[in-house]
């Protein structure tokens, strides 16, 4: 009898702690344009702000980013190694997209700081931030409200050019000014 119910009570155990079957979980990698980590960036407001294309097409575009067209790259700022401050050529980039967001207050940009391979992941997420709020200060500095800016960092994760070079290095160093949908 007691080996009966020692027998019942481990199968009972056992039913327990077993339980039932678990869905398989996936994690989907973030979307193109996502925010990632934490830190001193800012999401845009909810409630997606439409974006006509007489907006869009008063400054240009230099092409589509990501799947679907995610959102639409409005210029690249490229920064020196270790550096943060926005070189004086890029005032007319920086200019030409704070008229845009001033006069279209519906709009929303996302400054992407990205760095080149060289460094720690932890001081290149750093340093693509710096750069991402290099540019914003000198938005809200034309006009643009808080509001319509939002930055993250990728810093080495999305090169724009592979290779182990100056060349490529100097291109991977930047910020681009993404119009969100």
């Amino acid at each position: 009898m007691k080996k009966i119910l020692i027998t019942a009570c481990l199968l009972a155990g056992t039913a327990l702690l077993t339980g039932c079957p678990k869905k398989a979980t996936t994690i989907q990698p973030p979307a193109a344009g996502a925010q990632v980590g934490g830190g001193a960036s800012t999401s845009p407001g909810a409630g997606g702000a439409s974006t006509s294309g007489s907006a869009l097409a008063n400054e240009g575009t230099s092409g589509m980013r990501g799947a679907g067209g995610a959102g639409v790259t409005r210029g690249t700022i490229y920064f020196d190694f270790d550096k943060s401050e926005i070189k004086p050529e890029y005032t007319d980039i920086v200019s030409s997209n704070a008229r845009n967001l001033v006069s279209h207050p519906g709009l929303k940009m996302k400054l992407e700081g990205n760095t080149d391979e060289r460094g720690t992941r932890e001081y290149n997420i750093g340093l693509g931030e710096r750069r991402a709020q290099a540019v914003r200060r000198a938005l809200m500095l034309q006009g643009v409200p808080d509001s319509q800016l939002s930055t993250v960092s990728f810093g080495a994760e999305r090169p724009a050019v592979e290779g182990d070079d100056e060349a490529a290095w100097a291109k991977n160093r930047r910020v681009e000014l993404v119009y969100l949908p």
